[in-house]
């Protein structure tokens, strides 16, 4: 139960290789794929978890391997978070910038397509976020987690023969 088969420093780089290879991989397959996790999305981390835990510990079943590696694992996130708090250059690295996709009701569909992101998709995170089209928004950014923000866009007041309307006040 406590008896390592590999040497603890082992599972140490096994484990920091590993979490480094899933934020790379996670990175490349995009903001979309962290932020909205379907049905599908939901189930490949699942696999891919178990895919990459014999990666991990060597084959080392014993409770002090499991220990070490779930401590590299969250020592690991810990840093990472650190660091890029840190580090403007190296969280535009590893968790990317947020994207503009509408500005003035415009949708920049380049930004979609390079996001992953179809017009199914942002039309519900509209309606999410209570708008009925495009027109009602400002902008819309799809920020670092995955999430899109909205921000609503301000109707012109069509003021009646150009002047201000006057005030209402109780006769005398």
């Amino acid at each position: 139960m406590w008896d390592l088969s590999v040497p603890w420093w082992e599972l140490v780089l096994r484990a920091t290789a590993v979490f480094a290879f899933l934020i790379l991989l996670l990175r490349v397959t995009g903001k979309r794929q962290i932020g909205q996790l379907s049905p599908m999305d939901l189930v490949l981390l699942l696999v891919l978890s178990n895919a990459v835990q014999n990666a991990m510990n060597a084959g080392d079943n014993s409770l002090t391997g499991g220990l070490i590696s779930a401590t590299v694992l969250v020592t690991l996130n810990w840093l990472l978070n650190f660091v890029t708090f840190r580090s403007k250059k190296l969280a535009d690295l590893v968790e990317g910038r947020a994207q503009l996709l509408i500005h003035n009701g415009v949708v920049y569909d380049d930004v979609l397509v390079a996001a992953k992101i179809t017009r199914h998709e942002l039309n519900a995170a509209l309606r999410g976020g209570g708008y009925l089209s495009v027109e009602d928004v400002y902008t819309a950014v799809l920020e670092t987690n995955g999430s899109i923000s909205f921000t609503p866009r301000i109707a012109k007041k069509q003021e009646a023969g150009g002047g201000t309307s006057a005030s209402t006040s109780p006769p005398v």
